[in-house]
Order: structure tokens, then C-alpha cells, then sequence
């Protein structure tokens, strides 16, 4: 594996693991797609760090358990918002 991938799956492990952030918000910060990020927490990484592996995977279930909350909130700020211009 080339050395800037690994420095990236290093980063993007550490990043989420102490944000809590979501495999969509690390990709944008990082500026990759979100295949890239999951390619990199999931596969790259457990090659490299088993132990920061196994953390990365806890958060994203957690997220993974919370998105369907996330994305009710969201269609519901969204119809307030057509509510209000009304």
C-alpha cells in the first residue's frame, strides 16, 4: 500500500473516532467519496490497525443504528422551512 493511503486511512480512522462522525461527513472533510472513506475504514485499515479498526466500526454502527432518526429530522426541518415561506 502507497504511503499517502495509509496516512489517509490513518487519518480518516482517527477523525471519526473522535468526532463520531459519519462516513458522509469524513468524506467531505477529507474531500473523497463516501466508497472511498468506507473502502478505507473497513478493508485498508484493518490491515494496517485492527485495534483503531474495531473502534472506526463501533462508531459507524452506532451511526448506522441512528441514520434513520437523522433522516426524519431532516425531512421534517425541511417541510417547516416550506411552512414558514408560505
Amino acid at each position: 500500500m502507497k504511503d499517502y493511503i495509509e496516512e489517509r486511512v490513518l487519518a480518516l480512522a482517527e477523525y471519526i473516532v473522535t468526532t463520531n462522525s459519519t462516513v458522509r461527513a469524513a468524506a467531505k472533510r477529507f474531500k473523497v467519496s463516501k466508497s472511498t472513506v468506507h473502502k478505507d475504514v473497513t478493508e485498508r485499515l484493518q490491515e494496517i490497525s485492527p485495534s483503531l479498526a474495531a473502534q472506526v466500526k463501533s462508531v459507524l454502527d452506532v451511526n448506522k443504528a441512528e441514520r434513520h432518526i437523522r433522516g426524519g429530522l431532516a425531512t421534517r426541518e425541511k417541510y417547516n422551512h416550506i411552512k414558514e415561506d408560505e
